[in-house]
């Protein structure tokens, strides 16, 4: 059986997760990192040299990084619908997911730090107010993307992109601060929350 090492509220691991979910793949949840078995053993890194979550075992194989993970299992499973073989359409996904885990994240992580996990490494105001513009900014783009496509993240379909972006959005929402107002990316929630696997793993209360 797949095993799956993480923590359960970790966006990063409610990625896989939800995408376990949809592809109906039993799989046995391990709680690794903050408040379960530690990440910086030996054993772990040898899993993972990072010392992050998730990490997914099928078998002899193992693998790290969230979005390489989901990429993996909707490719195991042939699910064209959340990422299709065909190259022109999977770039479309693919470029979503890959701007989520540079552009996106660099822009929330100061305020994200301060703001909800309290971190006395990040006091700084200047750098949180920085740091909401820029979420704010990003979260333009995104709101934009869905006026364009009328839908989802990339079209008209849920997609592998969605459960990246879906999670994101999630987060800047229940962040304690100014909120810029986007109608598509409130209608897109809505959809989202037709979706269990959203219910259960992104919209779950935890930013």
């Amino acid at each position: 059986m797949i095993q799956l090492l993480g923590q359960p509220s970790s966006i990063n691991v409610r990625k896989v997760r939800w995408l376990l979910h949809e592809l109906a793949l039993p799989h046995l949840q391990v709680p690794y990192g903050a408040g379960h078995q530690p990440t910086d053993t030996a054993e772990f890194r040898a899993l993972n040299p990072n010392g992050l979550v998730p990490v997914l075992r099928d078998g002899e194989l193992v693998l790290w990084e969230s979005n390489t993970i989901c990429r993996y299992l909707a490719s195991r499973e042939q699910r064209d619908d959340l990422l299709p073989r065909a190259p022109a359409p999977r770039a479309r996904i693919e470029q979503w997911m890959d701007w989520q885990a540079t552009e996106l994240n660099t822009a929330w992580r100061y305020a994200f730090m301060a703001l909800v996990r309290h971190s006395p490494a990040h006091t700084d105001r200047t750098a949180v107010r920085d740091s909401v513009q820029a979420w704010n900014r990003h979260m333009q783009i995104i709101d934009a993307q869905l006026d364009k496509t009328g839908h989802f993240m990339a079209g008209p379909d849920f997609t592998l992109a969605d459960i990246v972006i879906g999670l994101s959005v999630n987060r800047w929402l229940m962040t304690p601060m100014a909120h810029a107002e986007l109608p598509a990316v409130a209608a897109y929630v809505e959809r989202l929350g037709q979706r269990t696997g959203y219910r259960l793993h992104g919209g779950n209360g935890t930013p």
